[in-house]
């Protein structure tokens, strides 16, 4: 009988740590739990949504008798991400979960929490907590924790002020290498524009040393050939040997300026190389075509691929979708979702969007309502864009019934966004007087832990104070409380202990 041999955790883990100084509760809890991970993060995160001061929320902590783990506190604060929950009361859980004897958090609840206050443009909180981290433990905060940081920055702060935040990061990380010069030079290719993140390059690339994967991020995303050719150049002359990801970028750039010829010269030279054409390749090839107003070409191309033996994925079709979709040639679109779905792919939410977008431009009210039953009936959940794509279409035609379903569905099943949904949704129905509709709709909200607007509730209290309903105005008001302000404008300079603290750090 061949033995098996368990690994046994690492002694520098967050879990083996926290266990070694706490066994007892950890035993405890691994034998005598009775309920599930995912209960107990339901639990902890109607805790953190609804304590409105640290008193009370580690009150609640300590009284829930949930095993704070770092799975658990993963999932609740991935939960108040996407909830959009109170950025402070998600810090207050932060920390006190933190500061527990022996405990250290997960590289994914650091960079979850840098997200949340980045998002609330809460700045100096977040150097705060980075300080405190790195006092902590300084392998947590990663190149990944580096790029989340800086691209919240750079949303609403200048290209230099974003080079500066990078700058401190030389302070905080185990290592300022080029592995964090590329997540600055990603960041400002997504959030700022790739002229920038070419200067910024070339301004600082003296400091690093540039390696495949900088120069593929300076090749993507480009709409100009000429840059992109410059780069790829550059990148041969240091010696650095491009990829398929490279060539795929080159490929991508030629497609986006019309440029196909060029793009099928790049595919000649890479099966010159032995560099075989991938699926991202073809949906690259596929997507250009359709540019140049050639949807059949591109739809060949779906067959022509196998013969290399590449298979096309949901994204191929996607594309050869869009073009005839661009064409309003429907017949061929819903053919070839058809054709997808015989071999074996299933349509994701991006496929029905590429409809909905047709049908919400052409205001047909009765295709939209046909396929997002059609969407709902093979399982396929509809993401943010599909439900803003449908409500918006419902509030220009009035239909509340439909409304209300797609409202239904979203709490029920737990799509799409609330707060962005939820706006549309409270117009149309305070625009036709419904207020016991949207007083419903409110609560249901606020009961799955989402904030609705400022705007969509000063609405309901005008109806609420129109109607005389003053008792039910006052339990909106003080549920409304409970969430606190979401609005946080960020400080134009940093405090001043905050500030000592990082600069006494030793480089």
């Amino acid at each position: 009988m061949m033995a098996i041999t368990v690994k046994p955790p690492s002694s520098q883990s967050p879990l083996f740590r926290y266990v070694s100084q706490n066994p007892a509760l950890f035993l405890s809890r691994l034998i005598c739990s009775g309920s599930s991970i995912n209960d107990d993060v339901e639990t902890i995160f109607r805790i953190v949504s609804c304590s409105n001061q640290s008193r009370n929320l580690k009150q609640a902590l300590k009284s829930s008798g949930v095993f704070l783990s770092n799975d658990l506190i993963d999932k609740v604060l991935k939960r108040v991400r996407f909830s959009h929950g109170n950025p402070l009361q998600a810090l207050e859980f932060f920390n006190y979960t933190g500061n527990r004897r022996g405990f250290y958090h997960s590289s994914f609840s650091l960079d979850t929490m840098l997200y949340i206050l980045g998002r609330s443009r809460m700045f100096d909180k977040t150097w705060e907590v980075l300080v405190d981290i790195k006092c902590k433990d300084r392998n947590l905060i990663t190149p990944r924790t580096v790029m989340i940081v800086l691209a919240r920055i750079a949303k609403v702060c200048s290209v230099r002020q974003t080079v500066e935040s990078f700058r401190k990061f030389k302070k905080l990380v185990p290592e300022f290498d080029t592995t964090c010069f590329n997540s600055l030079l990603r960041t400002l290719c997504q959030e700022k524009s790739m002229t920038d993140a070419r200067n910024v390059y070339h301004s600082l690339k003296h400091n690093f040393t540039p390696n495949l994967q900088t120069f593929n991020i300076l090749l993507s995303g480009w709409k100009s050939s000429e840059e992109a050719e410059g780069f790829f150049k550059e990148m041969r002359e240091m010696g650095v040997e491009p990829d398929i990801v490279s060539y795929n970028c080159l490929v991508d750039v030629y497609c986006k300026s019309i440029e196909i010829d060029k793009a099928y010269k790049v595919v000649e030279q890479m099966r010159d190389e032995n560099i075989s054409p991938d699926v991202f390749t073809y949906t690259s090839i596929i997507g250009g075509l359709g540019l140049v107003g050639q949807p059949d070409k591109a739809r060949d191309v779906l067959k022509e691929m196998k013969e290399f033996g590449c298979y096309p994925d949901v994204a191929a079709y996607n594309a050869a979708i869009r073009n005839f979709c661009i064409a309003k040639r429907l017949g061929d679109a819903y053919g070839l979702m058809d054709a997808m779905m015989s071999k074996g792919l299933s349509p994701n939410a991006t496929t029905y969007n590429l409809f909905f977008r047709v049908f919400f431009w052409s205001n047909d009210l009765q295709s939209s309502w046909g396929l997002y039953g059609r969407m709902m009936h093979t399982g396929c959940l509809p993401n943010t864009q599909s439900c803003m794509f449908l409500i918006r279409l419902f509030k220009r035609q009035e239909k509340v019934d439909m409304a209300l379903q797609l409202w239904n569905d979203m709490v029920e099943k737990g799509f799409g966004s609330y707060i962005l949904v939820s706006d549309v949704l409270f117009d149309l129905l305070c625009d036709l007087g419904k207020l016991m509709e949207a007083e419903r709709c409110f609560l249901q909200m606020m009961e799955k832990g989402h904030k609705p607007s400022n705007v969509s509730f000063r609405r309901i209290k005008v109806l609420m104070e129109l109607a005389n309903k003053h008792e039910a105005l006052k339990n909106l008001t003080e549920k409304m409380a409970v969430f606190g302000s979401s609005i946080y404008l960020p400080g134009s300079t940093k405090s001043s202990a905050e500030t000592s603290r990082l600069e006494s750090l030793p480089i």
